[in-house]
């Protein structure tokens, strides 16, 4: 008869092999007493919502220099934080971030709630983020489930029920095997062994904590799980962006709106994203087609964005957005793909200057 799998014998494997990233605190730190500040678990647990340890450590290191606690981050600038977080995509993230940091100064007294209902009625914290605060900076037994925990569980009982079907089912195996010992280092242990050992392709089997007990090493399927879904093609938008450079060098730049895709963030001013976009010029001027396209992917559909260039004129006068000086222009605060956009765009703006 196959053993059970003990969440004891996977703390022993963490203890060793635990993960060195910079919002962590180590097992053998967390054992003399040193607690996880709540304020850089929160901060690393949205960075990482859809986004990989390895593009997320830069910006993590960043933020904390720049702001250090929750009430500064609170009392950032909208636009600081928006440029700072221009590339890690999903932009909603970042305006839910100054929410939250400002809800947990001013209703909170800068402390994060020590609930996970209290953490989860702050702006941007879903039911995920709020098990993962809980049980890592606030080490109470909460069942944390992520990517890296459903390809665990799924291995380990061997369940071939496709995702996002199979939801309930493991997180409900999860559950059934969280600790009420050391919960946060627990769930901190699953996610890396599912990061480190159990990855999608090539599991290493052979010096996994839980080889034994594991259901799918023994059939022959861990290749095979966790099954999913086939996903429905992603349709493709067309959309046009307006690059115009005035005679100083200074560049046309709007906010988005709040709402929407790139909610709040700077980018070149452009038409609706649609099948059949209407030209939408931000200003009257001699619109040259670059002839080249910035293609991105979102969550939900393709994007392709025709390129227009113009020079302009000192006294030009947009009918929206503002001229940014040639000093002050940061493409790298732009979002991903409106730095598309300017790197198509900046061969020949230097050519019209």
């Amino acid at each position: 008869m196959r053993e059970t799998a003990q969440p004891g014998d996977l703390l022993d494997w963490y203890d060793t092999h635990a993960r060195d990233l910079p919002w962590r605190v180590s097992p053998a730190d967390r054992a003399a007493g040193v607690r996880p500040d709540p304020y850089r678990i929160w901060l690393s647990e949205i960075m990482l919502q859809q986004t990989t340890v390895a593009a997320v450590k830069s910006y993590f290191e960043r933020f904390t220099t720049l702001w250090p606690d929750v009430a500064a981050l609170a009392s950032a600038e909208d636009a600081d934080v928006m440029a700072e977080w221009a590339g890690l995509g999903y932009y909603a993230r970042a305006r839910n971030l100054l929410k939250c940091a400002r809800a947990v100064v001013t209703d909170h007294d800068g402390r994060f709630p020590q609930t996970r209902a209290g953490l989860q009625a702050l702006p941007g914290i879903g039911p995920y983020t709020s098990a993962a605060i809980s049980a890592i900076a606030y080490d109470l037994p909460e069942t944390v489930v992520d990517g890296n925990v459903e390809r665990v569980m799924a291995r380990l009982h061997d369940l071939h029920t496709p995702l996002p079907e199979a939801k309930p089912a493991l997180t409900a195996l999860a559950d059934a095997l969280t600790p009420q010992a050391r919960p946060g280092d627990y769930a901190q242990a699953v996610m890396d062994l599912g990061a480190t050992i159990c990855t999608p392709r090539s599991p290493a089997c052979g010096i996994c904590p839980w080889r034994d007990p594991c259901a799918a090493r023994a059939a022959g399927t861990m290749a095979d799980l966790p099954r999913k879904s086939p996903k429905k093609p992603k349709p493709t938008r067309l959309g046009i962006a307006y690059v115009a450079q005035r005679d100083d060098g200074a560049i046309l730049l709007e906010t988005r709106p709040d709402k929407g895709l790139l909610g709040g963030m700077l980018g070149f001013p452009g038409s609706d994203w649609s099948e059949t976009p209407e030209p939408d010029p931000p200003l009257e001027a001699e619109w040259q087609d670059l002839g080249e396209e910035a293609r991105h992917t979102f969550t939900h559909f393709h994007l392709r964005l025709r390129i227009m260039v113009a020079q302009v004129g000192g006294n030009a006068a947009p009918r929206r957005g503002v001229f940014h000086p040639r000093h002050s222009y940061r493409p790298a605060s732009l979002p991903t793909v409106m730095r598309k956009v300017h790197d198509l765009a900046h061969g020949r703006l230097r050519e019209m200057l």
